[in-house]
């Protein structure tokens, strides 16, 4: 049996993170049932799990990193990845306010674990969650968050004590929110959100003691909560065990949600009549300063509600509800740079936000790209795109989720990473368990999705149309160039800090002082074994100027080869070539 932690050190972390996951793993499809507030999308659980999915994925990056070393990250390395893994993969409501409670964790945890700490992180975390939401309401996950709070501030003992009664103070709330907010009371659930932070609070009581909670709720005072409308005790604890007389669904023995209310995750600061809100939800991470973050708080207040705004230090996670979709997001183009971003729409019927409902397309293509630029040219292809931001690789469930956002029979999945391929399998695997058909191309660059992309023909057979992908994809070679970050030995020799490095297939080859005559030299050696086709991708710094002097030198020195060049728009490499 492993030595449990005397306080929460990095491999503490690591563990809870994981914990959690398999938590909102297990409970996910349960809590996406028991949304009525009061949007009928039905996702909290999913927007949980994968927002924990990208914490523990930022935490496991943090360990690798420290693979060959003989001792583990420091704790404040383990703590903010943890906070910023979840704030970059912060989905919906519920996952935003949870990126928020990890974040206002961290910045006490990172100083210390032991029990003390912890107090003072819990309080941080709920008080730094309230004022992320602009309006709060109670019955919420911020109520339950308050309370897991409290119950630890009046314990003065170890960690786990502490960790238990926060726990306990939790699930006490969970089980009365249906009394603080009517929406919640007369169908007879708990809130989702709150019921998902009782599960990763029970993973952390997994982590120090060893064992999972499985008892049902208690009061500071060791009773049971009060029952609901004379029914039984709503909620579910971590691990799956029932409170005595509540079925696997959370409602309460032999009853059903009230006709009529819509069963979804909702805002947090909506009114509670489920009248129809706004139109569209936006959610984008921004790169602005506190003070330009200040003034569109206040903005997107006056256009919409359902208002999150959480992160700090540069980079934030806005979500708000708004009809003017396009408001939301030129409100954030003057506060900073948006990125990342994602608009859904809501349909209003019989009084209801609800999610448009249209038969699925019988096959579509997911690509994972590298900038913005390249998504907008594969939207326009008709394929439904993942951006990969430097040093932010998606995770399987940002890949699972853009499957279900293409809604089709079948799926063409384009990872455009070596690195990705397991994660794109693992991806492919979840979609494939909710009955759809996924294929997955193993393309290893944003250029060998392109060409993938050039040749999908949907009215073809499925089989026939994927080995036409794969074999355009094979047939071109790729190459990318970077700047080396230090002194090192390569596959062409040893480079400085600074050298620009031609990567052909993924390998070093060429070592260059400047991107033009490296790049150059790169095209030379691939097109030295023959190709019909050269495509150049253009990072956001790199001027026109290049393409042209590169598409005239290919033009001179190899004949009957046609150039195309496409602006990649944010990237990791200033040029990214491709040779078919």
């Amino acid at each position: 049996m492993p030595q449990l932690p005397d306080d929460l050190d990095a491999v503490a972390v690591r563990t809870w993170c994981s914990l959690a996951l398999e938590a909102l793993g297990r409970e996910r499809a349960e809590i996406d049932a028991i949304n009525v507030y009061p949007i009928a999308d039905g996702d909290t659980g999913t927007n949980l799990y994968l927002t924990v999915e990208s914490a523990a994925a930022a935490v496991e990056a943090v360990f690798a990193a420290h693979e060959t070393g003989a001792t583990a990250p420091a704790t404040a390395d383990a703590v903010r990845a943890m906070a910023h893994g979840a704030l970059i993969g912060a989905r919906g409501n519920s996952g935003t306010i949870l990126a928020q409670l990890l974040r206002g964790m961290a910045g006490v945890l990172a100083d210390g674990g032991d029990a003390a700490h912890l107090r003072r992180a819990l309080t941080r975390a709920a008080d730094a969650a309230r004022r992320a939401v602009a309006h709060p309401v109670e019955g919420t996950v911020l109520t339950v968050a308050a309370a897991a709070a409290e119950a630890a501030e009046g314990e003065e003992s170890d960690l786990r004590t502490v960790v238990r009664a926060a726990y306990d103070g939790a699930l006490a709330a969970l089980a009365r929110t249906p009394e603080q907010l009517a929406v919640l009371g007369r169908a007879g659930v708990v809130d989702a959100g709150g019921r998902g932070l009782v599960a990763v609070l029970g993973a952390l009581v997994e982590t120090v003691t060893g064992q999972a909670p499985v008892r049902g709720p208690r009061t500071a005072h060791g009773k049971a909560p009060t029952p609901v409308d004379g029914g039984s005790v709503v909620g579910l604890p971590v691990g799956g065990t029932p409170v005595e007389g509540v079925p696997a669904g959370g409602f309460p023995a032999g009853g059903v949600p009230e006709a009529g209310v819509p069963v979804g995750e909702g805002p947090l600061d909506c009114p509670e009549d489920g009248v129809a809100g706004p139109a569209f939800e936006v959610i984008y991470l921004l790169e602005a300063g506190d003070e330009q973050v200040a003034r569109l708080r206040t903005r997107l207040d006056a256009l919409g509600d359902s208002l999150v705004v959480v992160g700090g230090d540069g980079l934030w996670h806005v979500h708000v509800h708004v009809d003017d979709a396009g408001a939301a997001v030129e409100a954030g183009v003057e506060a900073g740079r948006p990125y990342r971003i994602r608009i859904t729409h809501f349909a209003t019927e019989s009084g209801h936000d609800l999610r448009v409902q249209t038969e699925p397309a019988q096959r579509a293509v997911v690509v994972v790209v590298p900038g913005d630029g390249l998504a907008g040219l594969c939207t326009e292809a008709g394929a439904t795109t993942v951006i990969a931001r430097p040093g932010e690789p998606p995770a399987s469930g940002e890949l699972v989720d853009a499957i279900r956002r293409a809604h089709a029979r079948e799926v063409v999945l384009l990872p455009n990473d070596a690195a990705l391929r397991h994660t794109a399998a693992a991806a492919a695997e979840q979609a494939r368990t909710e009955g759809v058909r996924v294929a997955l191309v193993p393309t290893r660059a944003a250029v060998q999705g392109i060409a993938a992309l050039a040749v999908h023909e949907p009215d073809r057979g499925f089989d026939e149309d994927v080995v036409a992908m794969t074999a355009a994809a094979g047939a071109t070679r790729y190459a990318e160039l970077a700047v080396a970050e230090r002194q090192s030995w390569t596959m062409a020799g040893i480079c400085q800090a600074g050298d620009i490095l031609g990567l052909i297939d993924g390998d070093v080859a060429v070592i260059g002082v400047d991107v033009p005559a490296t790049a150059r030299t790169v095209l030379d050696r691939m097109l030295a074994a023959g190709g019909e086709l050269v495509t150049l991708v253009l990072g956001e710094d790199v001027p026109d100027s290049l393409a042209d002097a590169l598409e005239e030198h290919v033009r001179e020195g190899h004949l009957a080869v046609d150039t195309v060049v496409y602006r990649g728009g944010h990237q990791r490499a200033p040029l990214l070539i491709g040779v078919e």
